[in-house]
Parts: structure tokens; sequence; C-alpha cells
């Protein structure tokens, strides 16, 4: 079997193939001999078989768009039959990838070039939001359709808006995002959309919103539209539909009104006032905590007052809030009354200056009981602090007999009418007093 030089023979095994770089194995017959028994080394390498679920498929949105074309073709303008293709045809095609190719052709009729324009050398089809007739009777009908295919697929809900984005904007997008939105079929976050700054400067956001919001609230009512809008805090943004320099009351009231919205123009008026009054009474309660005079003060109120256009009633509501919250009332209700006379009698001057009206006057008082009334401690200190602020001059005999006669509120009525039922009758007789002095005198 071996040479005389000891190499293995012609008719031997073929030797291991020594481009594997394993150490070759010594020339011994014993442990070649354990060689032969042992696998071959190949090197030909393992083939492994791809699953057809890992190869990940070519993006061909022209491909979709072809399919979805052709099915709109065979089913027509029949948007009920339109629905039910675009239900089933979820199912072998994916809508999640081609996402915006599908609302490209459900919106616009074929897929959109860069800039928001059909393409010269694609499909189009006429089954269409951009075809359609512009009224709100086909827009409802046409958001059916979206309503349907929305909702068997949720991650499609944003896809209406990015045509915003994409400045390919029209009346028509404008009411049936309308539509959508009163039917719940898209969240009232959509609008962020609308908040792009060139959309803004360009005049396209507050445009869009005009036929938007006239659609919405024609599907339901301006509360409605309100509580959507807060349920995601957007109620305090719609004047970011204008630029910078175009952000006031004013401007929007006027541009929405004459658009035909003046509830829309009335509720973010009112949003506006109620965010005054939050910043009024904030700033009111700082400068207390502070011990600015009491003429700073009232003067800054004052000015708020015009700026804002809140009346003096409501601002002797937020006065009376700030100064009892100025301070740490006792928890006990014999320690209490006292207190609060001593503390409102410091702040009587501040109370008076906003209670020049007959109205102002009752408010306080209807805030007075209200406040005791919430508060325990303070249920038998009612008649006390009124009867301080009548001394001050910060309320007057007439306000004081209305609120007792018929303008008081549920809230602790019995015990506060007979806390005050001696104090009211010594009013009315000064008041009759009064009455035959100046007769007497005539």
């Amino acid at each position: 079997m071996y040479g005389a030089a000891g190499a293995p023979a012609q008719n031997a095994l073929v030797p291991v193939v020594r481009s594997l770089r394993r150490p070759p194995p010594q020339a011994t017959g014993v442990s070649f001999m354990n060689n032969q028994k042992q696998q071959k080394p190949t090197l030909s390498g393992q083939r492994f078989k791809t699953r057809k679920r890992d190869e990940k498929e070519r993006f061909d949105p022209t491909q979709f768009q072809d399919c979805i074309i052709q099915g709109l073709t065979e089913t027509g303008t029949d948007l009920e039959a339109v629905a039910k293709f675009l239900d089933a045809s979820g199912a072998k095609l994916d809508y999640r990838r081609y996402a915006e190719t599908l609302f490209d052709i459900l919106v616009a009729g074929g897929m959109l070039a860069p800039g928001g324009t059909l393409a010269d050398d694609m499909m189009r089809t006429d089954v269409c939001v951009f075809a359609a007739q512009e009224d709100l009777e086909t827009m409802q009908a046409f958001a059916q359709v979206f309503n349907k295919l929305i909702r068997r697929y949720k991650y499609l809900e944003k896809g209406i808006m990015y045509f915003v984005e994409k400045k390919k904007i029209g009346n028509k997008l404008a009411m049936l995002t309308g539509v959508l939105l009163a039917n719940g079929t898209l969240n009232a976050s959509i609008l962020n959309s609308l908040y792009n700054e060139n959309l803004v400067k360009e005049g396209v956001s507050a445009a869009f919103a005009v036929k938007l919001f006239k659609s919405w609230i024609n599907e339901k009512d301006i509360n409605a539209v309100a509580a959507s809008l807060r349920k995601v805090s957007m109620d305090n943004r719609l004047m970011e539909l204008f630029p910078a320099n175009k952000q006031s009351v004013e401007h929007f009231t006027k541009y929405f009104t004459e658009a035909g919205l003046k509830e829309l123009s009335e509720y973010v008026r009112n949003q506006q006032t109620i965010g005054a009054r939050k910043e009024l009474q904030k700033e009111l309660q700082e400068q207390m905590s502070r011990g600015d005079p009491f003429k700073d003060i009232i003067l800054y109120v004052k000015e708020e007052m015009k700026k804002n256009n809140i009346p003096e009633p409501v601002v002797i509501g937020i006065v009376w809030s700030s100064v009892m919250s100025t301070v740490e009332w006792n928890k006990k209700e014999e320690l209490v009354a006292e207190q609060a006379i001593k503390h409102l009698k410091q702040y009587s001057p501040l109370l008076a200056a906003f209670t020049t009206q007959g109205q102002s006057e009752l408010t306080l008082l209807l805030k007075i009981q209200e406040y005791c009334y919430d508060n325990i401690h303070f249920m038998k200190a009612f008649q006390k602090i009124v009867v301080l602020f009548y001394k001050a001059e910060v309320l007057s005999e007439e306000p004081i007999l209305k609120w007792y006669k018929d303008a008081h509120v549920a809230k602790g009525k019995s015990v506060f009418l007979e806390q005050m039922k001696k104090f009211v009758e010594w009013l009315k007789n000064a008041e009759e007093e009064s009455e035959s002095e100046t007769e007497e005198g005539d």
C-alpha cells in the first residue's frame, strides 16, 4: 500500500482536500485508515430555502393603481358598488403600503406627481372626488364610501388629509372632510395638517377651513363641533389658520362672518374671552400676592376689561375669586367668620371699584352665596359679609333687596334667607323712613 518513501500508493483513497486548511494527516497507517470512515468535506456549501413570507415584494405603486382603476372602471359611478369593491380589494391589495396611491386615486383620479398635479402618463378614473359635482349631497355620498373604507381599514384614517400637505386643495375635498368629521370617521386632530406654514401664508388653510366648517356645522351644530375640537385641544388653535400678523379676534371674526360662519366667529370670540379671563385671574392673584397697591391693580384690571371687552359683572366675579384664594382659611367655623371679615374689610376698596352697576352688585351677592354654601365653614358668615360690604359701600340697598326677594339661587337658600331676614327688614324700614322724609321736605 505504501511506496518506498512512505507515500500512499496510487490506488489509495483520495486524500483530504488541503484547501480546507486543515492540518494534513500524519503518515501512519493507523490514523490514515481511521480517516477512511470519516465524512468527506464538501466545497459546495449548503443551500437554504427562503420562505415566501420572507421575500420582500418590489414597491410598485403603478401596478397597484392599475388594479384599483380597473376595478373602478367596472363599477362605474355606482358608489355603493365602489364601496364593496374597495372593501373586498383590501384583502388582496396592500392598502397599508400603498395608502398614498389609494387616496390619490379616490380623491384626484390617479397618482399625483410631485407638486400635486396628475401625472400625464398614468391611468386615470372619473370615479373620484375631484371629478364629482360640487354640492353637499354628492360629497355626503362619497363620504359613505370613505366611511366604510376607513372603518374597515382604520390605518387609512390620516390618508385623506395628506392632500392638504401636497397642496392639492379644493372645495370638494374640504366639504368631504367636514362630512367625515361630522360622522366621526375622522378625528379633529387631523386639522393639524392645516397649520402648515406655507399653506397658512398662502391663505389656503383659511379658505379650506371655511368649506370644511360649513359642511361640518351643517351636519351637526356648533356645540358638537366645539366638543370635538376641545377633545383634541384644538379649540384654542383656530387663530393659527392665519399668519401671525393677522391672528386677532377681529380679523378672524370678520373673515368667517363674511364667509357665512357667524356661529364659528362667535365661538372663537367666546374662547378668546375665556382665555383672557383666566389670564386676568392669574395675574390678579400674583399682584395680590406681591402686595401691589390697589390703585395699580385697579388700573390693570380696567385696561384688561377694555382690551378684551370683559363686562364688569364678569370682572367682579374674577376679583371675588382672586380675593378669596389669597388666604388659607381657618378650619374652625367659629373662627373663620372673624378671619373672613378682617380679610374682606381690607379688600373692600378693590371690590368697590368693580360694583358700579346694579348687575355687578347682584353678581357679587350670588358669588358670596355660592361660596358660603360650597365651603361649609362659611355657612354662618354669609350675613356678616353682606353687612360688611353694605357698610363699605361695595353693595347697596336695591340689589340686596332684589336678591332677597327673587334673585337668589337654590344653594343654601333657606339658611341664608333666614340669616338676612332682620337686616332686610331694617333696610326696608330705613328706605320707608327716607321716603317719608323726602315727602315731608317737598
